[in-house]
């Protein structure tokens, strides 16, 4: 069994004549923590979609624990064990918290296309959704409406929709972003927490925050790969600080 648990190899995504992605090639450990960071425009969320198979690889190869996926639509990847967040919450407000997690677990199941009891789970998918509301520390709100959570606590729900189906892999897109600095606390600390069998890579633009969440650093531009190492490492590189961090920060 190979140490890396995702492989991309020379990994493209071109819209017409804009290469979102650019030939790029990383491996990630199992079980590590890794960020993607770079600036607007990157290509982060785009590769995020590559590997989940929300937009096609145009070029290159995904690979997961051995398997290549990169032909394999987004519900195959999911039962492969690969889940994700997006930025902008994707949730139903006028459901409980509970029932939205019903709906997450139901929809991995042929029973999304049933009108009639499809978001009654099973005693195991029950025990899944509420180890993770624990994880997520929303086991307390699973009876409450979700319009009536703070935005804090929606985006715990959204990791908690990704976590129930238990990954292998979490793509979190941005978990912290809009939230007050209360709120990200919390949620750094429910990443930090969450199991070490669980390989997490995360998107985030606040960079003191990821490099406090993170073993390894990769770093896009324009869509290319421009360096990756330890959260150290980052803080010292000038091309990093140059493209990410901005140059008046550098010399400030």
């Amino acid at each position: 069994m190979s140490d890396h648990i995702l492989k991309l190899d020379h990994v493209g995504v071109s819209f017409d004549a804009l290469k979102a992605v650019d030939d790029v090639t990383l491996r990630v450990k199992r079980g590590e923590r890794r960020a993607i960071i770079g600036p607007n425009g990157a290509g982060k969320t785009t590769l995020f979609n590559a590997i989940t198979g929300v937009v096609p690889a145009t070029s290159g190869r995904v690979e997961f624990d051995g398997r290549d996926i990169t032909r394999l639509p987004p519900h195959r990847r999911a039962a492969c064990g690969i889940s994700r967040t997006f930025q902008i919450t994707n949730l139903f407000p006028s459901l409980t918290v509970e029932q939205n997690m019903a709906l997450a677990l139901c929809g991995l199941t042929s029973r999304k296309f049933s009108l009639f009891g499809a978001s009654e789970l099973t005693d195991a998918e029950r025990s899944q959704a509420d180890r993770a509301l624990g994880l997520s520390r929303l086991g307390a709100r699973a009876k409450s409406l979700v319009n009536e959570l703070s935005y804090g606590e929606q985006r715990q729900l959204e990791m908690a929709m990704a976590l129930a189906p238990n990954p292998r892999l979490l793509l979190l897109d941005e978990p912290a972003a809009g939230l007050s600095p209360a709120e990200r606390v919390i949620v750094a600390d429910v990443i930090r927490s969450l199991p070490a069998e669980i390989t997490i890579v995360l998107i985030e633009h606040d960079i003191d925050l990821v490099l406090s969440l993170v073993d390894w650093v990769t770093c896009l531009n324009n869509g290319q790969f421009l360096a990756e190492g330890a959260p150290a490492d980052i803080r010292a590189n000038s091309d990093i600080q140059d493209v990410y961090l901005g140059k008046a920060r550098r010399h400030a």
